[in-house]
């Protein structure tokens, strides 16, 4: 089998089949949007640094299943029956 050439193409479409890219894009987003809800104004930003690293990697842990799923309507939409 030949070594395929790394194109702009090849690496998007790697990003968007791998569960793993949409785990961490998940997680950052609730960091984004749930981290302000536990943050209290008298933290330093090291507190605030921390919880939103916290939330990110606990949005990642939680969704592998989520991810598989995404990865998997994206491969039937644009590969069709061919994976």
């Amino acid at each position: 089998m030949r070594k395929r050439p790394i194109t702009p193409s090849y690496i998007l479409f790697y990003i968007l089949f791998l569960p793993d890219s949409w785990r961490i894009l998940i997680g950052f987003i609730a960091a984004w949007f749930l981290t302000p809800f536990i943050i209290t104004p008298d933290m330093r930003i090291s507190a605030r640094l921390m919880l939103y690293v916290m939330t990110a990697t606990i949005g990642y842990a939680a969704t592998g299943v989520p991810a598989r799923w995404i990865t998997r309507f994206f491969k039937k939409l644009i590969l069709g029956d061919k994976h």
